[in-house]
């Protein structure tokens, strides 16, 4: 073999090498990306479950002291129960829709508890408000995370050359969370 052929032999394994070495460092970048995002999924399914056990019992406690309030309980118990749906099936979207249900909601289970000081006064309806409070801080914050590791796994896997890599892997778009239009609403306070 002539010193030029063994050269292009030579170079077309090494050229080989670094896209194999290439092709699988995107790969396992785009498995990290991905998992980060369903990861941070499973820590807002964690805290969505803590909120949804805990809301039937501050209604439970309310609707002892408001019985004739029972069309805001109905509601809020279909709500709730759409949420939890969602959020069994993986469902970004329906969870936000029905997160903001839940949130738009809650000030009016706090509204009912306004007009019943001895409501007000009870110890087991003031822990739970204070953990819900507490569960929505968390929640806000995981959304956050969810939001950013979807967004990195999103960018990698649009961006060339690793869209190859993601094209055939077959990653798939993940749905972002976003906040439902009536939620953003500024809410009007009169004296």
């Amino acid at each position: 073999m002539e010193p030029m052929q063994i050269a292009l032999i030579v170079g077309g394994a090494v050229f080989i090498l670094i896209l194999l070495v290439w092709f699988f460092s995107t790969w396992n970048r785009l498995v990290n990306l991905e998992e980060n995002a369903v990861n941070a999924w499973s820590n807002i399914d964690v805290l969505l479950n803590q909120r949804y056990d805990m809301i039937p019992n501050l209604v439970n406690i309310v609707k002892g002291y408001a019985d004739h309030e029972k069309g805001i309980f109905d509601q809020f118990a279909q709500a709730r129960n759409t949420a939890a749906g969602c959020l069994a099936q993986g469902d970004v979207a329906g969870v936000a829709a029905a997160e903001g249900i839940l949130a738009g909601m809650l000030p009016r289970i706090n509204m009912v508890a306004e007009q019943y000081p001895d409501l007000k006064a009870n110890a087991n309806f003031m822990n739970l408000q204070n953990q819900l409070v507490s569960l929505e801080n968390q929640i806000a914050d995981r959304r956050e995370f969810y939001n950013a590791a979807s967004t990195n796994f999103n960018k990698a896997i649009k961006m060339i050359p690793s869209n190859i890599v993601a094209g055939i892997k077959g990653c798939v778009r993940r749905e972002l969370w976003t906040v439902a239009a009536h939620v953003r609403e500024n809410v009007e306070i009169t004296f």
